[in-house]
C-alpha cells in the first residue's frame, strides 16, 4: 500500500504525517532527535499488518518550523501527537518512541495516558539531564546556530550509531548523516530545549499500567543496555529486547531484528 502523507494542523505548527494500512491497534511511530520520520521507514514496510503512523515532529523533516523558544517542549510535542491521534479519529494507539520519541511517549503517558494503548520505549531512558548533559545541550545548540546542522550531525555521528554499523553498513552511516544535516536550524534549537529542561519520568516507571516493550541496542553509547535493562524491571510486566550489533537507532541499523521486535510485541496484545 503507498503511504499517504497528510499535513495536520496543530497549535502553532502543522505536521506532516505519513499514513499506511487500517490494521488494529494503530501504531504511533515517534522519532527521535535530530531526525526525522524517515528513521522509522523498515517499521513503516514491515509492520503491514496494523496501521502505521509516523509524523515529524515540529522543527523536524517536512513539518512546519516554529522559531525557538516558544513552541517546543515535551508537552508541546504530546500534545502535538494527540492532536494527530485526533484528525485520524484514532482513540488508542501502541506509541513507540526512539530516544527524544521515549521521552515524549513518557509525556504522553502522564497526560493523555488514555490515550495509549501499549508503549515501546527504543534506545531512550527516564532520567532527567544531568547538569553537564544540560550543558553539552546548551553547547550543540550554539553549534547549530553558529556552523548548521552539518556540523551537528559530524559531532553526533559517533555516539548515533554502533561500531558495527561503522565498520560494516557504509550506506546506514550515510543515511543517518544526511537526515540530520537536512534537519532545520531552528528546529534542532528547539528540541535541545525540550531535551535539556524534560522532567525526570524516573518516579512514574512503577505506576504504568499499559503493556510495555523496551528496546535496546547492544552498543548505545547515548542509552546504554544495562539502564534500559534496569528500566525495564522497574515497570511492571515489560518486555526487553536486545538487539546486537546496534547503536543508538537499532530500527535503522538492525531493521530485520527491530521489526521482529515490535511486531512480536503487537502480535501478543490482548
Amino acid at each position: 500500500m503507498t503511504a499517504t502523507v497528510l499535513r495536520v494542523p496543530v497549535e502553532g505548527a502543522d505536521l506532516a504525517v505519513e499514513v499506511r494500512g487500517d490494521g488494529a491497534p494503530a501504531i504511533l511511530f515517534i522519532h527521535g532527535f535530530p531526525l526525522d520520520r524517515t528513521l522509522w521507514r523498515h517499521q513503516i514496510a514491515a509492520l503491514a499488518r496494523w496501521k502505521r503512523i509516523a509524523p515529524d515532529l515540529r522543527g523536524a523533516g517536512a513539518s512546519s518550523v516554529p522559531p525557538p523558544p516558544n513552541g517546543y517542549s515535551m508537552s508541546r510535542y504530546a500534545d502535538d501527537l494527540v492532536q494527530v491521534l485526533d484528525a485520524l479519529d484514532i482513540r488508542q494507539a501502541v506509541v513507540c518512541g526512539l530516544s527524544m520519541g521515549g521521552y515524549i511517549l513518557f509525556e504522553l503517558l502522564r497526560r493523555h495516558s488514555g490515550r495509549v494503548r501499549a508503549a515501546i520505549f527504543c534506545n531512550t531512558k527516564a532520567a532527567a539531564d544531568s547538569p553537564e548533559a544540560k550543558r553539552d545541550r546548551d553547547a550543540m545548540a550554539a553549534l547549530a546556530k553558529e556552523k548548521g546542522a552539518a556540523a551537528v550531525a559530524e559531532k553526533l555521528l559517533p555516539k548515533l550509531l554502533a561500531h558495527a554499523t561503522f565498520a560494516a553498513q557504509p550506506q546506514v552511516v550515510a543515511e543517518v548523516r544526511e537526515i540530520v544535516a537536512r534537519a532545520p536550524v531552528a528546529g534542532i534549537v528547539g528540541a535541545l530545549r525540550a531535551l535539556r529542561d524534560r522532567p525526570d519520568s524516573t518516579p512514574m516507571l512503577g505506576s504504568i499500567r499499559v503493556p510495555v516493550l523496551v528496546v535496546a541496542g547492544d552498543d548505545d553509547q547515548i542509552a546504554p543496555a544495562a539502564g534500559m535493562q534496569e528500566m525495564a524491571r522497574a515497570i511492571p510486566g515489560a518486555q526487553f529486547a536486545l538487539i546486537p550489533k546496534a547503536g543508538h537507532l537499532a530500527p535503522l541499523e538492525q531493521p530485520i531484528a527491530a521489526s521482529g521486535a515490535l511486531a512480536d510485541f503487537v502480535a501478543g496484545l490482548r
